[in-house]
């Protein structure tokens, strides 16, 4: 676990990062956690009262990463840009899990499955996330559904996004 402390930055204008806030964690700090990596990868450990877990460590250049920090994680650490953090992270060695929902759908369309097996973990876990976000049974199911129709159709994640956002399911 490497402790360390950083201030709470938010972007002004960044590209698509423009309104974020995060802590930079440098180059040197980023090498203790995870050696001879220059790709986003997950962490995780404290950051002052607040868990976490899953957390991804973002590449910006020159060695250095970002941890964003979302607006739940703001309100539980009750701090705004300019303030100081006491940080310790590791890296995370465990893998998100699939939606076990999903998966055992995607049982029923080996087609289907073999396409979302062929993808990336990271592309995976676009349909995952999405899938597990819904709040109602009602929303998973129809999100499932979705994902089945577009793997089916030859869809990535994002052709399926746009497809259903022309044209809505009934």
């Amino acid at each position: 676990m490497v402790e360390f402390e950083a201030e709470i930055l938010k972007y002004a204008k960044n590209g698509e990062k423009t309104g974020w806030t995060f802590v930079e964690v440098p180059i040197d700090i980023a090498e203790k956690i995870k050696p001879n990596t220059k790709i986003t990868y997950r962490v995780k450990g404290k950051m002052d009262a607040l868990s976490l877990n899953q957390v991804a460590l973002v590449p910006i250049g020159e060695g250095n990463y970002i941890l964003p920090l979302n607006a739940q994680m703001r309100k539980v650490l009750k701090k705004q840009v300019g303030d100081k953090l006491k940080i310790a992270l590791d890296a995370e060695t465990e893998e998100l899990p699939i939606s076990a929902d999903l998966l055992a759908s995607l049982e029923l369309e080996p087609e289907a499955l073999g396409l979302f097996n062929s993808y990336p973990k990271g592309h995976q876990r676009y349909y995952s996330n999405w899938v597990e976000s819904a709040k109602t049974y009602e929303t998973k199911s129809k999100r499932i559904y979705m994902c089945i129709y577009g793997l089916l159709h030859k869809m990535d994640y994002g052709q399926m996004i746009r497809h259903f956002k022309k044209e809505p399911m009934l």
